[in-house]
């Protein structure tokens, strides 16, 4: 047996009386329950193990390079020039040091989620011991940890079994950290390899936080019905002490809504929360609020309604202590991943620390205990909010101070340029100065709240207080409602879609996935998601995308979560939760191939994968992408061949994986009863490419959502919404179309007189339709495959 695959756990965890509660070694793999004994353990696949699928895909979709500069800096051989086909000093080309930088970003995002995965199941086997079985459905769920099984052949039982699969995700990080370093892989292929083995792991990562928190905090268990919950400052009541939690890591705020509820305190105080932890707070507690996304911290900072401000890990502006300190809000620190250079208070006495932070002694405190921090939290605030409404501390300006300062700016231009949306600040300040406050306010709807403008400013204008100061009444009325995060997706729903999916009835499910780095607000996501489901095709949401479709009501005043159900099915809008829940939108792809086709699940990656990429029209949509995670988590869905959009700023990741439709020789799969080499068109187009505006974006996925494995009936409905969409929104017919029709009965029949001509002319003849892959070992009339 590989030696990766050993592993021995001794754990001791007590009750809070101080008696023995567990005590389990767990021996390697060697767990019967885990997998079929008959079969024993399989060994994790290291970073060559899908290097032959990587390559048939990279060979499809080439990476197109789209570098910062011509330099590398890695080093101190360096500045190496490398541009016109120049090498560095270490010898290495463009196009390896572009992949080698997608591959420290993807590597960064996959640590960030398996040493979150670790915190999670670490802190919780400390409470409640590794025996404590995982439950992501009950009986609604059987296949409850698609990803894992698939990567690694496990299936866990319980919270001490996920150790083992960390310890295997940790290991591989290393190992392509280590590739990365100066004098290793020249390839940039082999690079791009690398990273869709990092965004594997990533979505393995993934899911062993979800499960473990689902699991322990009793979160909605893949609930289609899960409850709508408050979102927008508009809900919040700033007359009550507000606690505002920012992150990714859940159990802080979890332990501060446990202790409001023993001291009977919920009702007389307000918890809300910026960022995935919001998410999961509200999946924990639907009486917890959502203020927004990642880009809402300042504005809502700077409204002065926070009394005290909890961070844990991931997306926490690293200027919060300061914002907090301006607005006299003390700020707790919870993880050791962010500890903004606090002292360590975790082992005083509560109130010692609670009386330093009302007083203002210290402007922080870091505690690396989640229940001293729920009881710190709550009374820290309640206290702090007595003080701070005395003070009225706000830093909005009023109307009449947003004139003066707008009548000091100079028309410099300098905030327009930092403004990565290049929004008209100069031109709204100049009629905002006369008293007309409407094109700031527009700017405040597309703002992504970076705060880049205010340090543009020569003239110390506060630019982004001044937006929220003129949007100040539509603040108040920001009152949306989003569905908690349901989890995974039930085994009964994938037997009743996945047919429908591989068939091509419902004609797609789109992903709506990633940050809020939006191009022109939140709005455009939740009109593509509402968009597509009134097509029929299934929606999914995460993290910020989740929120932002939310963001939205329609001439009734619903928000999409009231007009669309909850369901995996089609006309859908389905929110699975936080980041860390993006895995069970994967997971659902990999449980089609599963439960819908029977193909085997346990560690058998290449062929789920080659099964996803040919029927299962998926297309995710980061159109606010930002981060390393969202890259970590799109090359995941590279690797089982689902395409990715991502809006605008998505070209600042420096590199496209795109296709070409004019090469004939790069569309051909293998029919899998015959064994024949089929031409079947460019079906997925692109596996990740950048769209300017949602316009674009739309129309895109229509296309992408193509599969080699449509049934004419299904083609003939896909391609109804990608004509109708180009027709609509660019008002002409695609110039493509005759490279997806096999034969006239794809030809939808209400468009067969406008596209027969079209057909004629280009001389198309009738394609069969293949049973297809990519690989050659599923060619059952050579002895591989399935069926």
């Amino acid at each position: 047996m590989n030696r990766k695959n050993i592993h021995i756990h001794l754990s001791e965890a007590k009750s809070s009386d101080g008696s023995l509660k567990d005590l389990e070694i767990h021996v390697g793999k060697v767990k019967g329950e885990q997998w079929d004994e008959k079969e024993g353990p399989t060994p994790f696949p290291d970073h060559t193990a899908l290097r032959n699928w990587d390559r048939k895909l990279l060979s499809r979709y080439k990476p197109l390079y789209l570098p910062f500069c011509d330099l590398c800096c890695l080093c101190t051989y360096g500045k190496c020039d490398l541009s016109g086909g120049k090498r560095g000093a270490c010898g290495i080309s463009m196009e390896a040091q572009q992949s080698r930088i997608v591959l420290l970003a993807a590597c960064i995002g996959a640590a960030t989620h398996i040493s979150h995965g670790r915190h999670m199941v670490s802190h919780l086997v400390d409470r409640m011991g590794r025996r404590t079985p995982i439950d992501v459905g009950g009986s609604s769920v059987d296949v409850e940890a698609p990803v894992t099984r698939l990567v690694c052949g496990i299936k866990p039982k319980t919270l001490g079994d996920l150790e083992i699969v960390l310890d295997y995700l940790e290991s591989q990080v290393t190992d392509l950290l280590a590739a990365a370093h100066t004098g290793q892989e020249s390839d940039p292929i082999d690079f791009e390899s690398k990273v869709f083995h990092a965004g594997m792991l990533d979505h393995v990562g993934l899911e062993i936080a979800d499960m473990a928190q689902i699991s322990a905090f009793n979160l909605p268990k893949a609930d289609p019905e899960a409850g709508l919950v408050d979102l927008g400052p508009g809900t919040i009541n700033p007359d009550k002490p507000v606690i505002l939690v920012i992150g990714h890591n859940v159990p802080p705020a979890i332990d501060i809504i446990k202790y409001s509820r023993e001291h009977d305190l919920s009702e007389k105080i307000e918890v809300t929360g910026i960022c995935c932890t919001a998410i999961d707070l509200t999946r924990f507690d639907p009486g917890a609020k959502i203020v927004g996304p990642i880009s809402w911290q300042l504005r809502y900072i700077r409204s002065g309604v926070p009394d005290l401000i909890v961070v844990d890990e991931q997306c926490v502006r690293a200027d919060l202590l300061i914002e907090a300190g301006n607005i006299m809000a003390p700020l707790i620190a919870t993880s050791s991943k962010n500890c903004a250079g606090l002292v360590d208070r975790t082992g005083d006495n509560p109130d010692d620390i609670v009386a330093d932070l009302v007083s203002g002694t210290v402007p922080g405190v870091l505690i690396l205990d989640p229940e001293k921090v729920g009881e710190v939290a709550v009374r820290a605030c309640i206290e702090s909010h007595k003080n701070r409404q005395a003070q009225k501390i706000c830093l909005i300006p009023s109307r009449e101070e947003l004139a003066d300062y707008a009548k000091r700016c100079s028309g410099c231009m300098e905030c327009a340029r930092a403004c990565p949306n290049e929004t008209p600040i100069p031109d709204a300040m100049k009629i905002a100065a006369t008293g007309d406050l409407s094109l700031l306010s527009e700017i405040y709807d597309i703002c992504i709240g970076c705060g880049r403008c205010d340090d543009a400013c020569n003239k110390e204008i506060p630019v982004h207080s001044l937006l929220v100061a003129a949007a100040r009444d539509k603040v108040t009325d920001e009152k949306y409602l989003v569905r908690a995060g349901r989890g995974a997706i039930q085994d009964i729903e994938i037997r009743e879609a996945g047919g429908p999916i591989v068939l091509g009835e419902i004609p797609g499910v789109v992903a709506f996935v990633g940050c809020a780095n939006f191009p022109k607000g939140a709005f455009e996501v939740a009109e593509m998601a509402r968009e597509f489901s009134k097509r029929r095709y299934i929606s999914v949401a995460s993290g910020c995308s989740a929120m932002a479709i939310g963001m939205y009501r329609n001439e009734e005043g619903q928000t999409p979560y009231e007009e669309f159900h909850g369901r995996f099915d089609a006309g859908g809008i389905v929110n699975v939760g936080s980041c860390v829940s993006n895995a069970h939108i994967s997971g659902a792809a990999i449980k089609i191939a599963s439960i819908f086709a029977k193909r085997n699940l346990r560690g058998n990656y290449e062929e789920i994968a080659d099964y996803v990429h040919n029927r299962v029209g998926a297309v995710g949509v980061a159109w606010g992408a930002m981060s390393q995670k969202a890259a970590a988590i799109a090359a995941g869905f590279w690797r089982l061949g689902i395409p990715v959009v991502v809006g605008p700023h998505g070209a600042k990741y420096r590199r496209m994986l795109m296709g070409r439709k004019d090469r004939g020789e790069d569309w051909y799969v293998y029919d899998s009863r015959t064994g024949e080499k089929v031409e079947v068109g460019p079906v997925p187009e692109h596996l990740f490419v950048t769209a300017e505006t949602k316009e674009e974006a739309m129309v895109l996925v229509a296309k992408l959502c193509m599969r080699p494995n449509d049934t004419s009936r299904g083609r003939s409905m896909k391609l109804t919404h990608y004509i109708d969409l180009h027709k609509r929104l660019y008002g002409i017919l695609p110039d493509d179309i005759h490279l997806f029709i096999r034969s006239n009965a794809d030809i939808p029949i209400t468009m067969k007189d406008e596209l027969l001509p079209i057909i004629q002319e280009k001389g198309i003849k009738d394609k069969i339709i293949p049973d297809p892959t990519l690989l050659e070992s599923q060619v059952r009339a050579r002895g591989g495959g399935k069926g």
